[in-house]
Formats: C-alpha cells, sequence, structure tokens
C-alpha cells in the first residue's frame, strides 16, 4: 500500500513539473551562440562585394546580414562590427559602421554599412588600384564569432568609371548617350550613376519596356522621363549651399551642363 502510495506522489510531481514547463518561458543557455555574417541574401553566400565611390556623389549602404547558430531570446541584444584590416587609413572617415539589435524573438537581421564618398580624404584613392576593407564581429558577451566561411566581411574598394561602349558609338539598337548626355566627363557620368542608379546601362530605341534588368536596358521613353530628373537633380545640387563645388564642375574644372533633348530623338 504505501509503495502504490509512493507511486502516486511521484505521479503528481510530474504532472506539476509539466504543468510549469506549460506555464513558464524557456530559459536558453546564449553563451555559446554564434553569430554568422555575410554579403548576398538569406540564399547566397558572396566571398566579398564592391563598393564604387564613383557611383555615388554622397552617401549610399552596404547591406549584410547576420543570423544567429543558437535560439532566440526574448529580449533585445545588440552587436557591432569593426574593421581591422586594409586600406585603413586611405578610407578612414569615408565609412561607418553602427550598433545593430537583433530584436527578441529574431534570429536575423539586416545591417547596414555606410559609405560616403564626399568624405574620401583623397579623391584620387583607389582609382589605380583597388583598395580593401575587412570587417569582423567585435567582442561581445552575447556572440561569438561565426563559421570561417561567414566571419569576415571583406569590401572591395574601387573610385572609376569606365566610359561606356554606347557614349559615342552604340551598336543599334542602342542609342548614344552623347544624344541625351552631351560631351563625355567622369565627374558628369559619375552624377548620372547616382541619380539614375545605372551603371553601363543601355538606351534601346525600340523596346517598350521601362526597363529590362536582365540586359540593363531602358526605354528610349523611360530615359526621356529620368532624363528630366536628372535634370532637377543638378539644378537642386547647385542650389545647395551645403556643396563644396557649386556649380558642379568635372574633372577639368568645367561648369557641368546637360543639352536640351532634341525632340525627334
Amino acid at each position: 500500500m504505501k509503495k502504490l502510495k509512493h507511486i502516486g506522489l511521484a505521479c503528481l510531481c510530474l504532472i506539476g513539473l509539466a504543468a510549469c514547463d506549460k506555464n513558464e518561458m524557456p530559459v536558453y543557455n546564449t553563451a555559446n551562440t554564434a553569430m554568422n555574417i555575410w554579403f548576398g541574401n538569406t540564399n547566397l553566400v558572396l566571398d566579398s562585394t564592391i563598393y564604387n565611390y564613383s557611383y555615388s556623389m554622397g552617401e549610399k549602404v552596404l547591406t549584410f546580414y547576420a543570423r544567429i547558430t543558437g535560439m532566440p531570446t526574448d529580449y533585445d541584444r545588440t552587436f557591432e562590427i569593426e574593421a581591422y584590416e586594409g586600406d585603413l587609413n586611405e578610407a578612414e572617415g569615408s565609412f561607418k559602421t553602427a550598433t545593430y539589435t537583433l530584436k527578441a524573438g529574431e534570429i536575423s537581421v539586416e545591417c547596414p554599412i555606410y559609405f560616403n564618398t564626399s568624405l574620401l580624404k583623397n579623391p584620387s584613392s583607389f582609382i589605380q588600384k583597388d583598395g580593401y576593407l575587412y570587417f569582423r564581429l567585435k567582442d561581445n558577451p552575447d556572440f561569438k564569432s561565426g563559421t570561417k566561411e561567414k566571419s569576415v566581411l571583406k569590401v572591395v574598394l574601387k573610385n572609376y568609371l569606365d566610359v561606356p561602349n554606347d557614349w559615342i558609338e552604340p551598336i543599334y539598337p542602342n542609342m548614344s548617350y552623347e544624344d541625351f548626355f552631351g560631351t563625355y566627363s567622369a565627374k558628369k557620368y559619375q552624377f548620372i550613376v547616382s541619380v539614375w542608379g545605372y551603371v553601363d546601362f543601355h538606351i534601346d530605341r525600340i523596346t517598350t519596356v521601362d526597363y529590362d534588368e536582365a540586359t540593363n536596358t531602358l526605354s528610349k521613353k523611360y530615359a526621356k522621363y529620368l532624363y528630366q530628373k536628372l535634370q532637377i537633380a543638378l539644378e537642386e545640387y547647385n542650389n545647395d549651399p551645403n556643396n563644396a563645388d557649386v556649380p558642379l564642375r568635372d574633372e577639368s574644372g568645367n561648369v557641368i551642363t546637360f543639352p536640351d533633348l532634341n525632340p525627334y530623338l
């Protein structure tokens, strides 16, 4: 009889523990939680990415992904990354990171690294030779570094634009850049890229599709629409007293202008 009582008490204890487990928040040991960081997307890990200062007149963002290998928590956790190797002195001041937050209940987050072309100490840096920056997770009590292939962010630094093939002699049905933008200059092309967001694109005189991402092709109609945005952007730039070079000039000191579009284009 005593034996049966002991068995009954043991069962009640187990039931009580099970009830507690259902009502209480689980507590996870996060001491060994690793954080993986990478460029690319959620399904693709790139060994590096490129930042080209010539593609922007001001600030632009590179996005990286961070994902933990452990369980989520019921509170926010923060982390930082640091540039620890590469052309640190030459690029100093032209990039910055932030304090990033992994929200409660989440296991991944997208994070920005900020670059600003206007803050590059030497405008001729990375023109003749590519530069590099390597970032890693800073020491953090919540996270340790992830796997080898997801522990370092490598950024290749460039600062030049090649003259597009379509500027003067495009292959039909592509249209000439010169018809739209006038005489070539590197600074003019940089401004176009910074406003439009397209590099080495094609303007097709036949297609009716505004933009074909696969071929980097714009329709003539869409290009004319973007051209109006370009003129407005240039006027705004020249009227902004915070810009150092006003009016905007090319590398030879000539004021940058865009011709009126030929209505017969």
